[in-house]
């Protein structure tokens, strides 16, 4: 049965990409896989569906074997799949204080899986842990992963983490944004490591950014219209730049923020970015969020900000997520997913499932 629904979802996904009007699949543009569901596909089915589509790049929440070794079995050259895998908050005190554990973690999540279609891309130190009682370990597990990296001779795999919008403070306007008190330490000493390292191999800095919550939070001073990438005048403007959408001015923001701390050099990718399609009432459905995906592809492949130009243009960013993951908090959490756990699609519009 599962299968089947797998190929229901690529035929209703078949049909759409012959009835709408999408870019190539864009290179830069993956998608999360989160596994917080009791209902959800196997990890082979899970490779399946990505085969099936034209997703080439998988960011994962924490090292799975089933999934890799699923990719091995699944996938063959010249196709490749790009990861970005998560070390758990929980393990970053011992990774932190230890380079022999972070050669012993390298030896037992990463190298066993090594073969000619996974390409590990990133290895990000946690997940939104800063700020917080993780956050003073997170440099110093990215040393001990980054030199247990370079013992492995796995040159080419970068070091990151990924922080959350909480991180900043002063966001309005965007020129104005600066790391909070109980972000800033931990965010210097992060810009400082990421420059002392050769630029080939420095590692971008990961946000999450979330236009809908700001939105939700806030929908009398803010349009669904500007949250959805499709304003028909300007927000606002901040000196010289104008800002037509929210994602812009919350990117810009975490830019200036990085500026002030001497971060200019370092790449921004966005972490995750969605909009859910069931939670909260009129707001959140599969319409909107078939919207915001379809625009935030677009603007992901072909745009930059005002204060990142076209011709410097996005590295990378990472849509959440792949399926509706019912072991969320209740409410909008559980409606990220492009796929409901069946494998069928939540929306047909998606421009993130091309087919070969």
């Amino acid at each position: 049965m599962v299968w089947d629904s797998i190929m229901y979802s690529l035929s209703i996904l078949l049909f759409s990409s012959h009835h709408a009007t999408h870019a190539a699949p864009s290179p830069h543009i993956g998608i999360c896989y989160g596994t917080k569901g009791d209902n959800l596909p196997t990890p082979t089915e899970v490779i399946a569906l990505l085969k099936g589509c034209s997703i080439r790049k998988l960011k994962l929440y924490d090292t799975n074997p089933q999934l890799l070794e699923a990719v091995a079995a699944t996938i063959k050259p010249p196709d490749v799949l790009e990861l970005a895998v998560t070390v758990r908050n929980e393990e970053l005190a011992s990774l932190a204080a230890s380079p022999d554990a972070a050669i012993e973690w390298v030896g037992k999540n990463i190298l066993p899986f090594r073969n000619p279609v996974l390409s590990f891309q990133d290895i990000l130190v946690g997940n939104e842990v800063v700020p917080g009682e993780n956050a003073c370990y997170v440099v110093d597990a990215m040393q001990n992963l980054h030199s247990a990296l370079q013992h492995a001779n796995m040159t080419k795999c970068m070091v990151s983490t990924v922080v959350s919008y909480s991180v900043l403070q002063n966001t309005f306007p965007p020129s104005q944004a600066i790391f909070t008190s109980e972000a800033n330490e931990i965010m210097e000493d992060l810009v400082a490591f990421q420059l002392s390292l050769p630029s080939g191999i420095r590692g971008y800095v990961y946000i999450n950014l979330y236009p809908y919550f700001s939105y939700a939070a806030d929908p009398g001073n803010i349009s669904s219209d500007h949250a959805l990438f499709q304003g028909k005048s300007p927000m606002f403007k901040d000196g010289n730049l104008t800002y037509w959408n929210l994602f812009d001015a919350m990117y810009d923001a975490f830019l200036w923020a990085l500026e002030k701390i001497g971060g200019t050099e370092l790449t921004v990718m966005v972490g995750e970015s969605g909009w859910p399609s069931a939670g909260n009432g009129a707001s959140t459905t599969p319409e909107l969020a078939s919207t915001y995906l379809t625009n935030f592809y677009n603007h992901i492949s072909e745009a930059g900000t005002p204060k990142l130009p076209p011709k410097v243009g996005f590295e990378g960013a990472y849509v959440y997520a792949l399926y509706d993951e019912n072991l969320q908090p209740a409410g909008v959490e559980q409606h990220f997913g492009l796929f409901y756990p069946n494998m069928k699609p939540v929306y047909t519009a998606n421009p993130m499932c091309q087919i070969n």
